[in-house]
């Protein structure tokens, strides 16, 4: 029998957490805690939380983004676990994110300072500014038009060469590509 764990009511307003995607066994046993008026489900327990939804990513005050399984399960609906210590707090006026790229699946997002991964290397940001060149990032990754004014032999290095000084430098993007 499950024990009944209940976290303060606030304890998610204005959070940043990254959600690792588990299986329905996972959840096998667990008392419905909560439904949010969206239709999600959640679970508490002292570990943390889990969390069955068909959206992720902005929910109302918190940025909550979930880490689909590979291979990703085919339904839309995923369930997702984040441990208590990984809900990190969220404002718009603190420099609170940097960017990281996996330049093998040419992705790039961003993460909380808190995040025990994160090195000191790469330079945050307010959350404005880090959406503002995390679409930088994502453009130079999934277009090509504009390569055209650069002299490259591999258009992958000059891509991970400005996306790398966008990353770890607070140039803007028209200073580095004047550079290049």
């Amino acid at each position: 029998m499950q024990k009944n764990f209940k976290p303060h009511p606030n304890s998610f307003k204005n959070t940043f957490c990254v959600f690792n995607e588990v299986l329905p066994n996972e959840i096998e046993g667990l008392k419905k805690q909560f439904e949010s008026k969206a239709g999600s489900t959640y679970y508490y327990t002292e570990a943390g939380m889990y969390r069955v939804s068909n959206h992720w990513g902005r929910l109302a005050n918190s940025k909550w983004r979930l880490i689909a399984r590979e291979p990703e399960t085919e339904s839309k609906t995923k369930i997702g676990f984040a441990a208590w210590d990984e809900f990190y707090p969220d404002n718009t006026e603190e420099k609170l994110y940097y960017i990281e790229a996996d330049f093998e699946k040419n992705l790039a997002n961003y993460q909380h300072k808190k995040n025990p991964n994160y090195d000191g290397k790469a330079i945050l940001r307010t959350s404005f500014e880090t959406t503002k060149r995390l679409k930088q990032v994502r453009n130079l990754q999934q277009l090509t038009s504009w390569a055209k004014y650069f002299d490259y032999d591999d258009i992958a290095d000059l891509r991970k060469q400005i996306i790398n000084e966008l990353i770890f430098t607070e140039r803007s993007l028209e200073e580095i590509k004047r550079e290049i």
